[in-house]
């Protein structure tokens, strides 16, 4: 069937995929923009896997600083080569995920990241309540999981729903740039800083020394 170039400008847009990938995207589904998103999707994640293990050992440490230096953020990501390291696309890509970390706070880069410690807090939290409410044990198995599950989304990077886009997450907007840069990328670390975070909590525990001390 022909493929009318306007179609082919509207599934570019949609997905920043190259002239001809949309063009044969859209052979493949009838002409079906949708239908082609998800055929590019598709591809990009094929392609993406194939240099999932491939080292990358360049790349960029970018500062963010939201407007009234109240909030900042300190992120390495990395790629295969230090061309790519200067693309534009690459860059921004950067800058996205950057001001991502500044606007949700995640706490990790992924689940192996987490202690052991900090999730067998949060399950015993969600036992309990699950107890409480007196459910039967399969049920509160199940209640736990999910609870966990959802726990873990919010406060890994990877995993949170990226804040531009909330339909893909961060791990998919990496994936989605691999496919299309064409080099395995990484993000390696980071750093959230908020001006007074966590100087509040101090405070409160100074005050409870000084009230034991006077009790």
């Amino acid at each position: 069937m022909e493929i009318s170039a306007k179609t082919v400008k509207e599934l570019r847009e949609k997905t920043d995929a190259g002239f001809m990938d949309c063009k044969k995207a859209l052979k493949e589904t009838g002409g079906d923009v949708e239908k082609a998103v998800v055929f590019l999707r598709e591809k990009g994640l094929s392609a993406a896997s194939k240099k999932a293990g491939r080292v990358t050992s360049e790349g960029i440490v970018y500062s963010y600083i939201h407007p009234g230096g109240k909030l900042g953020v300190l992120l390495e990501v990395n790629c295969e080569t230090d061309f790519v390291a200067r693309n534009d696309a690459f860059v921004a890509l950067v800058k996205d995920i950057a001001m991502h970390i500044a606007a949700m706070g995640p706490a990790y880069l992924s689940r192996t990241e987490v202690p052991a410690e900090t999730i067998e807090a949060e399950k015993a939290i969600y036992v309990t309540q699950a107890k409480e409410s007196g459910k039967p044990e399969k049920v509160v198995e199940k209640i736990v999981a999910g609870k966990l599950d959802k726990f873990l989304k919010g406060i890994c990077l990877l995993e949170q729903p990226f804040v531009k886009d909330p339909d893909k997450t961060i791990e998919e907007l990496i994936v989605e740039n691999v496919a299309r840069i064409g080099e395995n990328i990484s993000v390696r670390r980071f750093v959230r800083f908020k001006v007074g975070e966590g100087m509040e909590k101090k405070e409160d525990d100074f005050l409870k020394e000084v009230a034991a001390l006077q009790g």
